[in-house]
């Protein structure tokens, strides 16, 4: 890399920028041509150079004013026309993002939120990426907000020449953005908030705001101005897409329409039908009174914490439970109706209804459905992980649901199919004709082995078993022109036999995939 000072000038006229840009934490490849310009020489309007903070390069850095407005530019150089990548050295402890729109040569090409850093000494880097000419061109850094900008130590220029390591995370999202617009992706389901949930983590490490424009803008299709959602939360399904208004509540919290309607869930919960022992239907519909399925889990428990956490962890009146007493509770109920004993795998669902009155799948006497199918007992297994990230280490019952991990992963290694590294539609039945590896499940069972051993929840040498499920997951990656599709994936499932569940659809780029796969795929890029 070159270390320059900033060179002052005027604008370089008749130069190309593109309209496309994205925004992204930057990795620079160690081989690619890059120039280096301290921020602390270009041109500042309301701002100073300071240098009160360790950690700076040069003379110093950039001090935005607190004011919408204030910004600082630099003349760069660009050796090579193509993809360029202006990533920008900065911190920011002031506790929220502070937003700056940069544009080269007057022309827009993003915003780049600089997210908190932890400290003022605490120093990362994000970019945004156009495509330029060679020759000069004027970058400047313009602050959105009240609270200025943030401290701005340098700005580094790469050519393009070398592309980044290949992210199957942007591969896919950015696959199904370009399928799909957020008109066309689908309605108010449990798959679109499962999908959306992995972009958010997407956005959450590279920042770039296509992400969170994309769920913003699906989120306002079914959420008016006043926070009114025409949703009455009558089955469990329906609360996994709180989890964007969550998400969203978190990112736009002046705009207070998301947070209305994660108030809208949280409080449907409070009267939502249980089990005679506590557990929530996972319908309330007519057709499944007194049923536990184990999808069911993840539909409303990750929303519950996350909530507890974000925003209030009331109790509720029909236990006196919290938030993160609650989801342990719900969990402990669902486990122990859905347990296989014999092989320490969970059945699909649970009736509960009295002798007479169970579905036609379950066991008159256990209640249980006859099969576990995988996709269910994914769900199950990452919401395990999903309420431990968030509950306090001495919430009373932790300790259970990690006892259930360290029963459910050995489990998954044992059933694990040793040719692909898959796991099977129907888990424990993967000699029986006609059975068939699944993509969201083995995305699902990967995530959770890897996230285990990080957690130290089960021995670090099951991060084998993961390995070989991440690469028998990417071995279902194709490419299809510019876009990646996932192949294999089960489509909606009900409760039934062995043949139903071997019947299913295998779709490609199913949004129970596609989901599954953007939330493994940040844990064993991150992990591994």
């Amino acid at each position: 890399m070159t270390r320059r000072r900033l060179l002052r000038g005027g604008l370089a006229a008749g130069l190309g920028v593109a309209v496309a840009a994205s925004v992204a934490l930057a990795v620079l490849p160690a081989s690619a041509a890059s120039t280096l310009y301290e921020a602390e020489a270009g041109t500042i309007s309301q701002g100073t150079v300071d240098a009160n903070h360790a950690g700076f390069t040069g003379a110093g850095f950039v001090n935005y004013a607190n004011v919408a407005g204030g910004y600082f530019e630099i003349t760069v150089d660009v050796p090579v026309a193509g993809g360029t990548a202006l990533v920008f050295r900065y911190a920011n402890s002031s506790g929220g993002n502070r937003p700056t729109d940069v544009t080269v040569d007057g022309n827009p090409v993003g915003t780049i939120p600089f997210a908190n850093t932890g400290s003022w000494t605490t120093w990362q880097t994000a970019s945004v990426s156009t495509t330029l000419t060679a020759g000069s061109h004027t970058v400047r850094a313009t602050a959105t907000g009240s609270g200025g900008g943030p401290n701005v130590d340098s700005v580094t220029v790469t050519d393009g020449s070398v592309p980044p390591a290949f992210d199957y995370t942007v591969a896919v999202a950015d696959s199904e953005e370009s399928r799909h617009s957020p008109s066309t992706i689908g309605g108010w389901g449990y798959t679109q908030g499962l999908f959306l949930w992995g972009t958010y983590l997407l956005y959450q490490r590279t920042h770039d705001v296509k992400y969170l424009n994309f769920m913003r803008t699906w989120a306002n299709r079914f959420i008016s101005a006043d926070g009114t959602i025409s949703n009455s939360f009558t089955n469990l399904d329906s609360m996994n897409s709180a989890n964007v208004a969550l998400a969203l509540n978190r990112e736009f919290p002046t705009d207070t329409r998301y947070k209305k309607v994660a108030d809208k869930v949280r409080n449907r919960l409070d009267s939502y039908t249980r089990t005679s022992d506590g557990g929530w239907w996972h319908s309330t519909s007519g057709s499944r009174d007194n049923q536990l399925w184990g999808d069911g889990v993840f539909m409303v428990l990750p929303f519950l914490v996350r909530y507890g956490q974000q925003i209030n962890n009331r109790t509720f009146p029909f236990d006196g439970e919290n938030a993160y007493g609650e989801a342990v509770k719900q969990l402990k109920i669902y486990y122990g109706h859905l347990r296989n004993p014999a092989n320490e795998l969970l059945k699909h669902a649970y009736d509960g209804s009295p002798a007479g009155q169970k579905a036609s799948w379950a066991n008159p006497t256990t209640g249980q459905a006859p099969e576990t199918w995988c996709r269910a007992e994914g769900w199950f297994s990452m919401t395990l992980i999903e309420v431990l990230e968030i509950i306090p280490l001495d919430q009373p019952g932790r300790a259970d649901l990690i006892t259930m991990l360290q029963r459910l992963v050995p489990a998954f290694a044992r059933y694990q199919d040793p040719a692909s590294g898959r796991w099977w539609q129907v888990v424990d039945k993967g000699t029986v004709s006609g059975n068939w590896t699944e993509t969201s499940c083995s995305s699902m069972y990967t995530y959770v082995i890897s996230r285990s051993v990080e957690r130290g929840y089960v021995d670090a040498s099951y991060q084998t078993v993961a390995d070989k499920g991440y690469a028998g997951v990417l071995a279902r990656v194709r490419q299809n022109g510019s876009r990646y599709d996932v192949t294999t994936i089960s489509e909606g499932t009900n409760v039934g036999n062995l043949a139903y569940y071997f019947g299913r659809a295998q779709n490609t780029n199913d949004l129970h995939g596609l989901g599954a796969f953007l939330i493994m795929n940040e844990q064993l890029r991150r992990f591994t």
